[in-house]
């Protein structure tokens, strides 16, 4: 059931939709004494795929020779040990504050949020592509 004001918005647009406004050829004029686009627009779209191709290559090369990939083991590795840590001090902390939560809910929470929901986000944007 639509209600009224949806019903008055899809007949104030219909009535618009209706009229014309004349313009004595302006429109089409103008449309006539555009530039042709085909020719630029393609050659900037691949101009734009290879700066593309040539930063992406150049990026793998830095990282090749950065030696990234045990960087970024280290990164993660330390990111969950910095999570582990934060959660273990939480853990202990919590009871002695003034504060009435149970610090296992929190964590559960925390693993819903961390685990769960990426998890059905990705099943349903699976679903939708």
């Amino acid at each position: 059931m639509e209600d009224k004001n949806d019903i008055l918005l899809k007949q104030f647009f219909a009535d618009a939709a209706k009229q014309t406004i004349e313009d004595n050829g302006f429109t089409e004029r103008v449309m006539m004494n555009l530039p042709e686009t085909d020719m630029a627009e393609s050659r900037v779209r691949r101009l734009s795929h290879l700066w593309t191709l040539f930063c992406v290559v150049v990026a793998l090369i830095a990282f090749w020779l950065a030696k990234g990939w045990p960087i970024v083991e280290n990164v993660i590795a330390g990111g969950k040990h910095m999570l582990i840590n934060a959660i273990e001090v939480f853990l202990i902390t919590a009871p002695t504050t003034e504060i009435s939560i149970n610090p296992w809910v929190v964590v559960l929470l925390l693993a819903f949020v961390l685990i769960f929901l990426p998890y059905q986000t990705y099943r349903k944007l699976s679903a939708t592509l």
